[in-house]
């Protein structure tokens, strides 16, 4: 439903209305807030949208939609985003947030709106970016200014606001903005937000499509819709016959694309962007800002690029970088950006037939060691705190139960707003980190607590584990799928780096999913199973005029009677790439098949004639 502005005072000024506003009481009395008791704290959030909406006489589901594309709703306990923005309307406040760091775009008044907003509302900056309710109205207040600014009434239309609404990105990617937020108007959102508040956004009746702004015509390899160009990684000579920073290549004809890693910048934009220009770098394929899900394209997908340490995996992936941290002061990911990204990944999924689940669309964290010595170096990014389920509701493959009571396999997906684990080392070592939504659980040796945490003697071959959030040993994340070994009360314990590991996982709350699938297991005969950092082809594979490569064990082994889900099977493959000149290139393909498997936190492969293949449903009813 759509509000006006207060019909029933006078105009006063702006700092008048807020104050009444943010006491909770309109113009005309008690503030009304539709179907929800007026005391009711678990709904004060949307209460704050309608009030701030009457106030600037800004469409109230507009404001919804707007506030959902920055943060869905949430106040993200006064941290700000990684670019310097607070609370559900994400103003910014580069001076308070990046306390002299490098900005993360251009400098310009987009990344200090606390500024023009305190201006507008009369309240000042530290309330604007710390009380969620003072946030919404200081959004609201942007908004109607933009409008005013266009030259056009504040109507209760809101395709009368889209120039406003992509003025409020505050980038030159401000129509795509604008084009989400419209979407998100269409479909309509509810949730409950990080501090529990429920808010809900109706799906609009009647709202004209705007046309979009961007094509698939366009040089770079974006689907329609998003803010795509082309920044091109340096494919060049460097001294000492060396070159960078990624390989020419021609694929999906001469090897396939089977996996999308999704990484974290661990830096602003602006220093990603200088990084990936340096040809003695580095490449990945596409980065995304996180002020408006824009994204640049910087390699080919039909080129290698150099970005997830694993030589099997680059040659064939695609890797994402998104601006972020891991666990910089619990800094937060957009959803403009968590959109953008799923809208690309969508389309290369399709164009590339990538099977949408995490045996395929994985982390910089899930990617393997390549020998026992890579191992303990590899990448932990994007971390705990990317939501694994949001996103693959956005990319149309929620995480669901597909099995019954007693399945041989489950999928961990957590309640993420809700589920909170413990994390340190996000400021100093061993310092708490802030609460926050977490995708993974943790993993211990017994169905308790207090029972230590599982220990990957590839990342720590000596000492405990710990609750370090770079420290990823004893976690289960979000979409992976494990073979389940037992069942006790609250806890289920799964088959993990070759031995048991339990996970809380209640029946009120319940942080997995049952489901169904293939497993493998050591073939009849078969003490332990060797597992692979990767799938490379037999030494008679390989043409005279190319280096074997060898198919070195990493530091683990599973024995007989464990069980691990299978993600897909491939024959062994090696893309041979050592010069500037692609016409040396070369592609290697061999007999042998491996299994792909989520062995710990990361994958890991198998050969198959090591194992035995089982339905998960048989290898329950054992």
């Amino acid at each position: 439903m759509l509000f006006p502005a207060w019909p029933c005072a006078p105009r006063r000024a702006a700092f008048q209305m807020t104050a009444l506003v943010l006491a909770g009481v309109s113009w005309c009395g008690t503030l009304r807030t539709g179907a929800h008791e007026p005391g009711d704290p678990a709904h004060a959030r949307q209460k704050a949208f309608r009030a701030a909406a009457m106030t600037y006489g800004v469409p109230e589901d507009l404001l919804l939609a707007v506030s959902y594309l920055e943060s869905r709703w949430d106040a993200n306990r006064g941290v700000p985003s990684v670019t310097g923005g607070y609370g559900p309307m994400h103003i910014t406040d580069a001076r308070t947030a990046l306390r002299g760091e490098p900005p993360p775009v251009p400098a310009g008044p987009a990344l200090q709106r606390v500024d023009e907003a305190a201006r507008l509302t009369g309240l000042p900056g530290e309330r604007l970016i710390g009380d969620p309710d003072a946030n919404v109205l200081g959004g609201a207040a942007l908004l109607a200014a933009y409008q005013r600014e266009l030259g056009r009434p504040p109507t209760s239309d809101p395709a009368a606001w889209y120039g406003a609404v992509a003025r409020y990105a505050g980038t030159d990617a401000g129509p795509c903005f604008a084009d989400e937020v419209f979407a998100v108007l269409r479909t309509g959102a509810a949730r409950v937000t990080d501090d529990g508040q429920r808010v809900t956004l109706p799906p609009a009746r009647e709202l004209p499509r705007v046309p979009e702004q961007n094509g698939e015509g366009r040089t770079v390899e974006c689907p329609r819709g998003v803010a795509c160009e082309w920044l091109p990684a340096p494919y060049q000579r460097l001294p000492g016959g060396k070159y960078g920073n990624h390989d020419l290549a021609d694929r999906p004809r001469d090897q396939g694309i089977d996996y999308i890693v999704i990484h974290d910048t661990e830096a602003t934009y602006a220093q990603t962007l200088k990084l990936v220009a340096d040809p003695a770098y580095v490449s990945w394929h596409y980065t995304i800002r996180s002020a408006d899900g824009h994204i640049a394209q910087h390699v080919r997908t039909k080129d290698v690029a150099w970005h997830a340490g694993n030589w099997y995996v680059n040659a064939r992936s695609i890797g994402i970088e998104h601006e972020g941290f891991l666990a910089k002061a619990g800094a937060w990911y957009t959803e403009a950006m968590y959109r953008s990204s799923a809208r690309l990944v969508r389309y290369l999924a399709k164009r590339f037939d990538i099977p949408l689940d995490r045996a395929h669309i994985l982390g910089h964290d899930n990617v393997p060691g390549t020998v026992p010595s890579a191992v303990a170096g590899m990448h932990v990014d994007p971390g705990p705190y990317w939501d694994w389920a949001h996103y693959f509701d956005l990319l149309g493959h929620p995480v669901r139960a597909t099995g019954g009571r007693d399945a041989g396999l489950v999928t961990i997906r957590t309640d993420y707003a809700r589920h909170r684990p413990r994390y340190t080392g996000c400021g100093g070592a061993g310092e708490d980190c802030p609460p926050h939504g977490s995708a993974s659980v943790r993993l211990h040796t017994a169905p308790s607590r207090d029972a230590p945490l599982v220990r990957d003697i590839g990342r720590k071959p000596s000492g405990e584990a710990t609750y370090d959030v770079y420290d990823h040993g004893a976690r289960a994340t979000t979409g992976q799928r494990f073979a389940v070994a037992e069942r006790r009360g609250d806890w289920t314990a799964i088959w993990y780096l070759g031995r048991l590991a339990w996970f809380h996982n209640p029946a009120a709350r319940p942080t997995a999913v049952n489901t169904e699938g293939f497993l493998v297991t050591p073939r009849r005969g078969l003490d332990e199973v060797p597992v692979y950092g990767r799938a490379y082809p037999e030494p008679g594979a390989y043409p005279g005029d190319v280096p074997v490569q060898d198919v070195t064990p990493l530091q683990y082994a599973f024995p007989r009677g464990q069980r691990y889900a299978v993600g897909r099977a491939t024959r062994g493959e090696y893309y041979h790439s050592t010069t500037l000149d692609p016409g040396n290139h070369r592609v290697v393909r061999g007999r042998a098949v491996y299994f792909q498997i989520q062995f710990g936190h990361r994958i890991a492969f198998v050969k198959a004639a090591d194992v035995r293949v089982l339905r998960s449903d048989a290898a329950a009813a054992r």
